[in-house]
């Protein structure tokens, strides 16, 4: 780590101020994907996830997913929008909380798709995504650049990613691996983003507003890879 990581030209708290914040943060960024990983084991082990996938595979109906993947855009974008407002630290435990609840419940039929197509593409999922998570946070951490500049052009990224979503559910093209693919990568700038973030400005006293956006980058991530691993899975069939 460089020696000015922690201590920038104009950091929201003395360095020690933002190094605890930094390690409070990943604490409660550890506790809630640990959440994640409990809640998503018991929503598969119940048959849930299974459930749900099977009903929105029996369905055909291409709303439903749109429905899906725009439930699980907005949760993050409301998620962003608490963390960045929530001054209290309770707000931002709830706030995260929720997020973590909501997560596990928008996964669940992709999860059980996984299981019926692509055995064993949970775990690979996962262990790709936090393979390119550390990778970018080392990548943060020892750079001396920060990536904030990369706050406009996700937000307009976003809207073009949403709104491509809602033209291939009206229009009827598929988006393919290759939209997944390109999303891998835009979630990987949010990764960036948040982490350049929360070395250099994010508010001190929002541990848990912090580690809820970078929470929310990282699900991006992994629902893309695990697309990606489907696809390959369901092409070799």
């Amino acid at each position: 780590m460089n020696t000015n990581v922690l201590t920038p030209e104009d950091p929201s708290g003395s360095p020690m101020e933002r190094r605890e914040f930094i390690v409070s943060t990943y604490k409660h960024l550890g506790a809630a994907i640990l959440a994640f990983v409990v809640l998503s084991t018991v929503l598969m082990v119940s048959g849930f996830s299974n459930t749900t996938a099977k009903m929105l595979m029996a369905s055909g109906n291409k709303f439903i997913w749109l429905g899906v993947m725009g439930a699980f855009m907005l949760v993050g974008w409301l998620a962003s929008y608490l963390a960045d407002n929530a001054e209290k630290p309770q707000t931002q435990l709830m706030g995260l909380g929720i997020y973590v609840l909501a997560e596990g419940l928008i996964f669940a039929p992709l999860f059980g798709i996984a299981q019926i197509v692509a055995p064993g593409a949970i775990g690979a999922a996962g262990f790709i995504t936090l393979l390119m998570v550390a990778a970018l946070t080392w990548t943060a951490f020892t750079s001396k650049s920060d990536f904030s500049f990369l706050g406009g052009i996700l937000k307009v990224g976003g809207l073009v990613a949403l709104g491509t979503i809602v033209a291939g559910a009206i229009f009827g093209f598929k988006l393919g691996i290759w939209f997944s693919g390109i999303m891998v990568l835009f979630a990987g700038a949010c990764v960036l983003y948040d982490t350049s973030r929360i070395i250099h400005d994010y508010p001190t006293d929002r541990p848990a507003g912090a580690a809820l956006h970078l929470f929310a980058s990282i699900a991006l991530m992994l629902w893309y890879v695990l697309r990606i691993l489907i696809s390959l899975a369901s092409s070799d069939d």
